[in-house]
């Protein structure tokens, strides 16, 4: 009992006499993040791949860098627009996530997701993108270190797990998205579990549509669904041909309930205009100062 009032006193005693220690951080963190913001325009505004891949080499130990600094999981990096940064609902941790548009088409993703931790201190699972080593992505279960990479723009608590809807641009042909559960225990990140009521064996439910349309995939928590687009072949001779498959103007969704995901067909559902609708192309079709991915 001694030593608990021995640290209150303690904590208020340097509160007193470090009153410019908050502010210390944070000016020290808008540093980090100016230099983050100049390499992060280099990888996406470049017109040379390789210059690309090796400033997203610097962006990746300078934010690695940056995120060692005491307390600096409650910095926001509020300027990082090309990337996405994610903090989960109950504030136990956020995602790092963003993507290298290559010149066949393709993407590769970085990710890295950062736990809170009692001190302050770094507690970072990075995320390493092996999405063309992963034989079956539907149903293969993986970790952080073979992950199936994704540019995520949601994260719904479930449990003890974390649904992710992610973007990703896949290849020259055809894009998609992502439904992925996140299970995490310490230090350890996990992808993938069988979550959807209507295909028993799938643990990553994938979307495949024409990089020429979008396809709507959001969580509405007023109706605990997410909510997304009917995608279809433009012919039925086109059946698996996925660059020509695209939405048909009716929805379905996923209700969200403990431990599943429960799949409802054809329902009724009116898209709202936001006017954020641009943020949700493919990233080569947008303004350089859009986020990119989603």
């Amino acid at each position: 009992m001694k030593i608990w009032c021995r640290s209150i006193c303690l904590g208020c005693l340097l509160s007193i006499m470090l009153p410019g220690y908050g502010q210390m951080t944070m000016a020290s963190m808008k540093v980090w993040e100016d230099s983050l913001l100049n390499i992060g325009q280099q990888v996406f505004q470049n017109q040379a791949e390789p210059e690309r891949i090796d400033a997203n080499f610097r962006f990746v130990k300078t934010l690695v860098s940056a995120l060692k600094e005491n307390k600096s999981f409650d910095y926001p990096f509020e300027r990082l627009k090309m990337i996405s940064i994610l903090n989960s609902p109950d504030q136990k941790f956020r995602i790092f996530s963003w993507n290298v548009p290559l010149n066949d088409g393709s993407y590769l993703y970085y990710g890295s997701i950062q736990l809170q931790t009692p001190n302050g201190e770094l507690n970072l699972i990075p995320l390493l993108d092996k999405t063309f080593e992963i034989k079956n992505p539907q149903t293969d279960i993986v970790s952080g270190q073979n992950w199936y990479g994704a540019q995520y723009y949601a994260i719904i608590p479930n449990g003890n797990h974390y649904i992710l809807l992610g973007w990703k641009g896949h290849n020259r042909l055809f894009s998609q998205k992502v439904i992925d559960v996140l299970t995490l225990k310490g230090k350890e990140a996990t992808f993938g579990l069988a979550y959807f009521s209507n295909e028993p064996k799938v643990v990553r439910k994938i979307f495949n549509y024409t990089r020429e349309a979008t396809m709507l995939l959001q969580y509405e928590a007023n109706h605990k669904r997410i909510v997304f687009d009917h995608l279809v072949p433009a012919d039925k001779s086109l059946v698996g041909k996925y660059q020509y498959y695209g939405p048909d103007l009716s929805y379905d969704a996923y209700e969200v309930a403990p431990g599943k995901l429960f799949f409802k067909s054809n329902i009724d559902y009116v898209n709202p205009v936001n006017g954020r609708e641009a943020e949700y192309l493919d990233p080569a079709r947008k303004k350089a100062e859009k986020r990119s991915g989603f």
